[in-house]
């Protein structure tokens, strides 16, 4: 319970200190790589040398509508998304795009997100994200309530909309 109760301070802590720290800060790791750093948002995502990726996998995947209109629209309204990932990682660079595709189908607040970019070590300077316990990335979190009720880790087991729909309440 302890546990629990610090991830959810920390993650209060994250959200409320996304809009005050510098989003889509680009650097070039060791090796020789651009990639973002820390938080980020759509901005980031759909800008260069990040577009190509992005552009190419939200533009050719296909929205599974079935399942994402089954899923609640009053439980969308109190959900926070919060999605860890990596410009340099490939299963991020596939599945985050897609995740964005998904969520514009929902018509989905945007400002409910947070995107938090991590280096080849896990780390994002000045981000706890070890507090998050990240093994694999992309990690997607979602919460209503500042109450974790499922993750998204690294690849699907469906497929993003029908793991979703195992997370969020369905109408």
């Amino acid at each position: 319970m302890k546990k629990i109760l610090v991830y959810i301070l920390l993650l209060i802590l994250f959200v409320s200190c996304a809009n005050n720290q510098e989003k889509n800060k680009t650097v070039v790791d060791k090796k020789g790589d651009k990639i973002l750093i820390g938080y980020s948002d759509r901005k980031g995502l759909t800008s260069e040398p990040f577009n190509i990726w992005f552009n190419s996998e939200y533009d050719k995947y296909i929205v599974d509508t079935l399942s994402v209109n089954s899923i609640s629209k009053e439980a969308l309204k109190k959900i926070k998304i919060t999605i860890i990932m990596g410009t340099w990682c490939g299963d991020s660079r596939r599945e985050v795009p897609r995740f964005y595709k998904i969520i514009d189908n929902l018509n989905f607040d945007e400002n409910k997100i947070t995107v938090i970019n991590v280096n080849r070590k896990m780390e994002a300077k000045g981000i706890d994200v070890q507090s998050l316990e990240i093994s694999r990335i992309p990690t997607f979190i979602f919460c209503i309530n500042n109450k974790e009720l499922g993750r998204i880790i690294e690849t699907p087991k469906k497929s993003l909309e029908k793991d979703l729909m195992g997370i969020i309440p369905i109408n």
